[in-house]
C-alpha cells in the first residue's frame, strides 16, 4: 500500500472513532457512523469537503504542515499520533525551533470545561487555532477563514474589519503587547519560515508595525477591557484575560463579565441565541 494510501486510511480510522460530541458538535439526526462525517471534520479542521475526500482517497500527496496541524486539532490526535500522522505525510513533526500547535490532552480536556465563557486559543505567533461555540456567536464563525486571516496580530494591523473597538491607550498596550510576543517568538522559534514571512509581510502592510518593531518596544498582556459590538444583542463590554497553557506556549483569551452586570445579561442571552447568525457574519475579532 503506497504511503498516500496509508495516510487516507487513518485518517478514515482517526475521522470514525471520533464522536460528534467530543468535538462540541450537535449529536442529533440520523447518523450511518457514530464519528464524524467528512463535511463536519473539514469544518473542524478549517478545510474544503472535497480535500478531506481526496486526502482519505490517497488522491492528494504532500500535504502541508499546517494542513496536518489543523487535522491533528480537529482529530484530538495524541501526541504520538501526530508524528504518526506526519510521518505518514512524508514530514517531520514541527522541531523546538518551530511553532507547534499541538494541544496537550490536558489542556484540551479544561478548555471543555469552559463552555460559559467566551474563549479562543492561539499559537505563539497569534494563529487563531481553537475556539469554542460561545466564542463563534460572540466574534462570528472562524471556520471559513483561511492563511493569514486567522492571524489577529495580522487582522489588526492590516486593518481587516471585526467586532472589537478600542480606545487609543487600549490599542497602545494591545499592539505594544503582541509585538512583543511576536519579538519573543521568532527568538524561541528561529526555523520557522512562516512566521519569518508573517514578520516581513506586516512591516510591509503596516508602517506602524514596522515602527514598533524597529523600537524594540516592549509589551506584556493584563486584564484589560473589550468593548464588542455585535449585530443581534448590541454592544457589550467584557474583561479580557491571556493565559499562557504550561509548557505548550499557547495563548488562551478568556471573556467574562461581572456577575450581574448587563454584559453578563447579554452573553446569557448569546447562549440562547447560540450561532445562529453565524452564517451571516464569519467575521472574527
Amino acid at each position: 500500500m503506497s504511503e498516500s494510501r496509508k495516510l487516507g486510511t487513518a485518517l478514515r480510522g482517526w475521522r470514525d472513532r471520533t464522536a460528534p460530541a467530543t468535538v462540541g458538535l450537535p449529536v442529533g439526526g440520523v447518523r450511518r457512523a457514530a464519528g464524524l462525517r467528512r463535511e463536519e471534520l473539514a469544518q473542524l479542521a478549517g478545510l474544503s469537503v472535497d480535500y478531506i475526500t481526496r486526502l482519505e482517497q490517497g488522491r492528494s500527496t504532500s500535504p502541508s504542515q499546517q494542513v496536518l496541524s489543523s487535522l491533528a486539532r480537529a482529530l484530538r490526535l495524541s501526541a504520538a499520533e501526530r508524528e504518526h500522522l506526519f510521518l505518514l505525510a512524508g514530514q517531520s513533526a514541527p522541531g523546538p525551533g518551530q511553532l507547534s500547535a499541538h494541544i496537550p490532552s490536558g489542556v484540551r480536556r479544561l478548555l471543555d470545561q469552559l463552555d460559559s465563557a467566551p474563549l479562543s486559543v492561539h499559537d505563539a505567533a497569534w494563529n487563531l487555532i481553537l475556539w469554542n461555540p460561545l466564542w463563534a456567536a460572540l466574534f462570528g464563525d472562524a471556520s471559513s477563514l483561511r492563511g493569514r486571516e486567522r492571524n489577529i496580530v495580522w487582522r489588526h494591523f492590516a486593518g481587516l474589519p471585526g467586532r472589537v473597538s478600542h480606545t487609543p491607550e487600549q490599542e497602545a498596550r494591545f499592539e505594544a503587547a503582541v509585538v512583543a510576543d511576536l519579538r519573543a517568538a521568532t527568538a524561541r522559534y528561529p526555523t520557522d519560515a512562516g512566521l519569518r514571512s508573517l514578520i516581513k509581510d506586516l512591516r510591509g502592510v503596516s508602517t506602524d508595525f514596522a515602527r514598533l518593531w524597529d523600537t524594540a518596544i516592549v509589551g506584556v498582556h493584563e486584564t484589560d477591557t473589550k468593548t464588542v459590538h455585535h449585530p443581534d444583542i448590541g454592544t457589550l463590554t467584557l474583561d479580557c484575560d491571556v493565559l499562557i497553557a504550561p509548557g505548550s506556549d499557547l495563548r488562551i483569551v478568556t471573556y467574562t463579565a461581572a456577575p450581574n452586570s448587563e454584559a453578563a445579561d447579554k452573553l446569557k442571552l448569546l447562549v440562547v441565541i447560540g450561532t445562529q447568525a453565524m452564517t451571516e457574519d464569519s467575521t472574527p475579532a
